[in-house]
């Protein structure tokens, strides 16, 4: 465990820029409190991210690890897309596994992860879960689209959990849509008991749309994967896109592809190492 003057190991990468501290909790036990998870994420006085992530051994025996996500506030999410990414080559490069192919045990359930060529790793992550409480959500609407009233405002969603709660809303356009405003309003809406991340998306055509995401405990990022899992499948309940779906966000860009129903929602896309240090806790 951590303490005063302990110099930790880290890397720091990104998925098309939204960036992480990783750390190697499997060679040797590291145990962080919100404090100092707050510290590292500084970008300040700290290193600096929108998460961090540990790799500790897996507890469930179907899995190679587990996989940790705290955010910048230091609470624990459930899920991170654009993590997973970065996971999967972290462990591969850092030689804590010779495997392709990965199953990581989150918070979430398990996360299957494939390391492919140019940095690209694709992750199926799972199905999406579109019941009120698995989500969760306090609603008596018919799903799949609410109409919530924030402030006097009617607004329209999609609620749609990756693991982490996320309310989708369509924008005519997303470059001036009020992130900024209505974010933080819905992330802590008493509706969703867990906080929601919350996915301000642009349908471009069927095959292509642009995204910005407020992320609960982080604020908006330049790119959030499980926010583009649940607008690609949001747009998909709508009728307004097609299986496989380009998603444009401020970093860069994902693929993601869903067949609809109980199948999984598999996202591709990059996975790049930024530079590795240790710093004093």
């Amino acid at each position: 465990m951590p303490t005063a003057n302990i110099s930790l190991p880290f890397s720091k990468m990104h998925g098309l820029g939204n960036d992480f501290v990783i750390i190697d909790a499997v060679s040797r036990p590291v145990s962080l409190s919100p404090e100092q998870i707050r510290y590292l994420a500084d970008r300040h006085t700290g290193i600096g991210c929108d998460q961090l992530l540990l790799v500790e051994p897996a507890t469930d025996a179907s899995a190679d690890f587990r996989y940790r996500i705290f955010n910048a506030d230091g609470s624990e999410a459930g899920q991170c897309g654009n993590g997973a990414r970065c996971f999967a080559r972290f462990v591969r490069e850092h030689g804590l596994t010779t495997k392709d192919q990965l199953v990581l045990e989150t918070r979430g359930g398990l996360l299957r992860t494939q390391l492919l060529d140019g940095n690209l790793v694709t992750v199926d992550m799972g199905p999406p879960r579109l019941d009120p409480a698995a989500i969760p959500f306090v609603t008596d609407q018919p799903g799949p689209a609410y109409t919530l009233d924030v402030d006097g405002e009617h607004i329209e969603i999609n609620a749609v959990s990756m693991g982490n709660p996320h309310a989708v809303l369509r924008v005519d356009d997303v470059t001036r849509a009020p992130v900024e405003q209505l974010g933080p309003r819905l992330e802590r809406d008493r509706r969703f008991p867990e906080g929601v991340n919350v996915g301000f998306m642009e349908i471009e055509d069927r095959a292509h749309i642009r995204l910005r995401v407020f992320e609960r405990g982080a604020g908006e990022t330049l790119a959030c994967g499980t926010g583009a899992c649940a607008a690609v499948v949001a747009g998909q309940l709508r009728g307004l896109l097609d299986q496989r779906v380009a998603v444009e966000l401020p970093g860069g860009k994902l693929f993601i592809e869903w067949e609809g129903g109980g199948a999984s929602v598999a996202m591709t896309g990059p996975a790049k190492l930024v530079f590795e240090g240790s710093i004093a806790l």
